[in-house]
């Protein structure tokens, strides 16, 4: 197939030099400081290349495109996926992004009045507004293990989520990089944790692919959900959720189509029509990633993030949080005047030609930089001048 051979041509291709050097195999505007591939991704264009080739054939004939293509490809590219997840390409499907992946396990729960179902207090908003939804509409209730920050231990996020279980919990949800703070879980001490109190877990890895190693067979987690497009640079619109086996007879896509009833994969490898190129090119997203040195880039994202975290807060006389483990996604405390709002602080820094996010937490401003393998540390100095210049104004 020729997406294979485009696959194994960029995974010959040596590792280049990155940084600035690598820079142009994305379409990044120039004059804006991109510090911030953690909100959105960035899709390289010999991804987006591959994207192009499956539209083409699907444009060249629709009918047989869906009929005879797609399905096999479709579970080509999902074993794939499942191979670079540490899992079995039974359990994994497509879905357009984390928050739908934790929808459908949301929306498939059977849940009852005085039911529980538990976030993070730093849990993802959108998710959060999901169970919100779910657990009123049969008079269940939402509850918060609430993590001690910004002074954060592994022993204190496990003891925040052992602490907010209860004999009603039915469901704990976990980010497992939290999106505001950046904080990476103790994931299989809080999924034993959990599974010891008989509550069943959905982890929220939308940080997670490309960011961290994963290993989903050995995580033991009822429900993994993860993003794609963000840190392994997939095109928008493809992410993934696993299940466990004895799971998957109860967990359905949030739409109903013509697989109902047929099992996991009938039922969330057709929803309906939809363009999904965006899955397919998945392989040429593994192969970038692995190109640019899977592991190792990994392990330099998270230096650089460090390194630019201490930058940034020395530059404005502040303080940085150094949580164990540390990801390439960093918190630097600002002290931004009366009155001043993180959507305002945001909006005045993209005017000024960056965006890195403004969180609020517990009433301090706290700005996220991230750390890709098109940055360099000489972007981190700019973007301290840049802060310090807005916080001034």
């Amino acid at each position: 197939m020729w997406s294979d051979r485009r696959s194994a041509t960029i995974r010959d291709m040596a590792t280049p030099a990155l940084g600035r050097a690598i820079r142009h195999a994305w379409r990044l505007d120039p004059d804006f400081l991109t510090v911030n591939h953690g909100s959105f991704g960035a899709t390289p264009d010999c991804v987006l290349a591959e994207q192009d080739t499956w539209r083409d054939r699907m444009e060249a004939q629709p009918t047989r495109f869906m009929s005879t293509v797609l399905p096999d490809a479709l579970r080509e590219a999902a074993t794939g996926l499942a191979s670079f997840l540490g899992a079995r390409c039974e359990d994994v499907v497509f879905v357009s992004n984390a928050t739908g992946g934790c929808n459908a396990v949301l929306r498939s729960l059977s849940l009852r009045p005085g039911d529980e179902v538990l976030v993070l207090d730093h849990g993802y908003g959108a998710v959060r507004n999901a169970v919100r939804f779910v657990t009123a509409q049969v008079g269940a209730r939402m509850t918060e293990a609430v993590i001690p920050f910004p002074r954060v231990t592994t022993d204190g996020l496990i003891g925040a989520v052992a602490a907010a279980l209860s004999p009603s919990t039915r469901l704990a949800v976990i980010d497992h990089i939290t999106s505001g703070s950046a904080l990476i879980m103790p994931l299989e001490q809080i999924i034993a944790t959990c599974h010891d109190a008989a509550v069943p877990v959905l982890i929220d890895g939308a940080h997670g692919p490309g960011h961290v190693a994963l290993d989903l067979s050995k995580l033991n987690a009822d429900w993994y959900t993860g993003n794609c497009h963000k840190w392994l640079c997939a095109p928008k619109g493809c992410a993934f959720l696993w299940t466990s086996d004895g799971r998957q007879a109860e967990t359905h896509p949030t739409v109903i189509s013509h697989g109902f009833g047929k099992g996991y994969l009938a039922e969330f490898d057709w929803t309906g029509t939809a363009d999904p190129s965006a899955f397919l090119s998945i392989g040429a997203a593994i192969a970038f990633h692995e190109q640019l040195g899977g592991a190792s880039l990994r392990q330099r994202n998270i230096d650089l993030a460090a390194e630019a975290a201490s930058l940034v807060a020395r530059r404005l006389n502040t303080e940085t949080i150094a949580p164990e483990p540390g990801g390439a996604m960093r918190l630097v405390r600002l002290a931004a005047g009366p009155g001043v709002t993180a959507h305002d602080l945001r909006a005045r820094l993209i005017k000024a030609g960056t965006d890195a996010p403004i969180h609020a937490i517990d009433g301090t401003l706290w700005l996220r930089l991230s750390a890709f393998a098109y940055n360099e540390i000489e972007d981190y100095a700019r973007l301290a001048d840049i802060v310090a210049r807005v916080l001034r104004e």
